[in-house]
């Protein structure tokens, strides 16, 4: 059956690469958004009731309004269609939506989207700042240089010469936003892989491989069977620590294949697997924040980096250097040796410039008249970090220091007035766009810090103890205004349930949010979002083992803290991290001495000292 190519306006539906294309450009949807507008298309001026969409985009699953209502809002952005005076879809009100625009059968015919995103990297030239911009794209202004470095090096990883990066600088200096920025400049998508994982400072620490199996996890729920198929064949010893993306049967039968598993075998196998995966495809490979790093992901790091593959794979990590010396964290060796072969980059990121906070002012209050003083006043402030400049414009604004006066933005104060009332640092900062938030908002991002850097609706709902519709109308309005959280994504739990994930714009913003919070309304979130995520992943209940271990610990039910600390160290052992086993059994066993009754779990002592004993041993036959 031949797949259809429609066109409406400057856009073209592209039903065999399951994309849309404005002009050669590929526009980035997620699957559901992509569904939804097909489902449309294919019914022009047909009005389609929500319970329609919800029916055959999500079969057989609850699905509430807000989720269809984001996946709608998707699109829009993506088709720069206005809500209010639609081009293209048009919102029925309470009844559901209409595609409004003409479709007509497209003459171009389908083409290689990998030969587009080869092209795309080849042809780089140096990104310049769109108009008009928004408060947090003041992170690739005064950039130009270093997204044009990372573009070289995905030249050189397609090439098959697979390339190490290290993008670092302090906290707020732009790292996420200049790697999402030359994420989206290659139109990566539909084009090329890109895994995506998280090291978290809440519940790494010692969960071996974190990140590298967040971004596989994500990477098998988009691409799927494929992913799957390269780990079973090429990496059995961690699909089957990824209970969810196998079946019972399927984890029995490669539990015998990998009987005796080493730390060796373990990289071995995810180099290979990397390799085959990336041999039609390149695949980019983001872990952020590697100052929160376990050791193992930073031997698979190191792994790759020597070892001699044709992968197409470019690995960018990112990571806060102070953060490193601070607590001696063995990154900066692992880079230093690498670098000293020349087998890895790094990218440091420097404060911006007075030139770049003037443009910024230029961008954001187009034909203003203010004081060359104010760029100054900020710079000086600030320091050229790109999150507090962002945060004082915003205050400035809100307060309405700055306005706008028949078309013009102007100061309403004189400027020293305004260098009085910018607070000194950005923790105050940030204190003060919380107080001007409403006291549900800020009651509602409290629960989702307690929930951690990337929380779902499902989980603050449950810490909160109020309605999830409620949660994702609050939380969709902030993120739609950049206020402390990014947009959501849809994840789908073990039970079925479908919920949007947001992540907190940076880890600042959750840290001033989690001290606000008393410490017994914060220990009671924590003991319902454990107890919800026990619920939700059922018989996958290890595959969160360390996340539901802080849960428990911080609602001070030590008896599950350790149950799951204990899973925590099985599942690392079962990595062949013996190091990170033995330091979570060690917290387990820690925690088992704070109870107050131990003898009816004294097998649960018993074992958590086997555990270190045994990685113990491991350790030494491994050095």
């Amino acid at each position: 059956m031949t797949k259809k190519q429609l066109e409406f306006g400057s856009f073209r539906f592209d039903e065999a690469n399951e994309c849309v294309w404005e002009g050669e450009r590929p526009i980035q949807l997620r699957p559901k958004a992509y569904a939804i507008l097909k489902y449309l298309i294919e019914r022009p001026n047909v009005l389609v009731t929500k319970q329609q969409l919800l029916d055959d985009v999500w079969p057989d699953t609850f699905v509430s309004d807000a989720v269809l209502k984001d996946c709608i809002r998707q699109l829009r952005e993506a088709l720069q269609d206005d809500a209010k005076s639609p081009t293209y879809i048009e919102t029925a009100h309470r009844r559901g939506y209409r595609f409004i625009a003409a479709v007509v059968e497209s003459a171009k015919q389908p083409v290689s989207t990998q030969t587009h995103a080869v092209a795309a990297v080849l042809s780089f030239t140096p990104y310049r700042q769109p108009t008009p911009v928004t408060t947090g794209e003041v992170n690739v202004l005064d950039r130009e240089q270093a997204l044009a470095q990372l573009h070289g090096w995905l030249a050189a990883a397609v090439s098959a010469k697979s390339q190490i990066v290290f993008v670092t600088g302090e906290a707020g200096i732009g790292k996420t936003t200049v790697v999402d920025s030359f994420l989206a400049q290659a139109n990566l998508a539909t084009n090329l892989l890109i895994a995506r994982g998280h090291c978290l400072e809440q519940y790494g620490a010692g969960e071996a491989y974190l990140p590298v199996f967040d971004s596989l996890r994500r990477l098998a729920r988009q691409q799927g069977p494929r992913v799957i198929e390269i780990l079973t064949r090429h990496a059995p010893s961690w699909l089957v620590q990824m209970p969810g993306l196998t079946t019972t049967s399927e984890r029995e039968a490669l539990q015998e294949e990998i009987s005796g598993v080493t730390r060796e075998r373990m990289l071995r196998e995810m180099a290979d697997a990397l390799e085959v995966l990336t041999d039609e495809i390149p695949l980019i490979l983001v872990l952020e924040d590697l100052h929160w790093c376990d050791y193992s992901t930073l031997d698979l790091i190191s792994y790759i980096a020597r070892g001699n593959y044709s992968s197409r794979l470019l690995l960018i990590g990112t990571y806060r250097p102070i953060e490193v010396i601070v607590t001696d964290h063995p990154l900066s060796d692992v880079k230093q040796e690498l670098r000293l072969h020349k087998l890895c980059h790094e990218l440091p990121l420097e404060y911006l410039s007075l030139r770049a906070v003037e443009e910024f002012l230029a961008l954001k209050f187009p034909g203003h008249q203010f004081s060359s003083r104010l760029a100054a006043m900020i710079h000086r402030r600030t320091e050229g970090n790109p999150l507090f400049i962002v945060n004082v414009v915003d205050y400035l604004e809100d307060a309405q220091i700055i306005v706008q006066v028949d078309g013009t933005w102007r100061l309403r104060v004189d400027l020293d007035e305004v260098e009085l009332g910018v607070p000194e640092n950005i923790r105050n900062m940030i204190e003060k766009h919380i107080d001007r938030l409403t006291s549900e908002e800020q009651r509602i991002l409290e629960g989702a810090s307690v929930a951690g850097m990337e929380c779902s609706a499902v989980a603050i709902s449950a810490g909160l103890a109020e309605d999830i519709l409620r949660i994702e109308e609050v939380c969709d309005g902030l993120a739609r205004r950049h206020h402390f959280l990014f947009p959501a994504y849809l994840a789908e739990l073990p039970d079925g349930t479908i919920t949007p994930r947001y992540r907190f714009i940076h880890a600042l913003y959750l840290n001033v949010l989690y001290n606000r919070i008393g410490l017994t309304r914060r220990s009671q979130i924590h003991g319902r979002i454990g107890e919800r995520g026990e619920a939700a992943y059922g018989d996958s209940v290890a595959e969160i083992a360390a996340e539901l271990a802080v849960h428990f610990e911080q609602s001070r039910d030590l008896v599950r803290a350790v149950k799951y600390l204990q899973m925590a160290a099985e599942n690392a052992a079962g990595r062949s991290a013996h190091r990170e086993a033995a330091a979570l059994a060690r917290k387990g066993l820690e925690l088992f001495q704070a109870l107050p009754d131990r003898s009816r779990l004294a097998d649960q002592e018993s074992k958590l000292r086997e555990r270190i004993s045994d990685s113990r041993e491991r350790l030494t036959e491994q050095d």
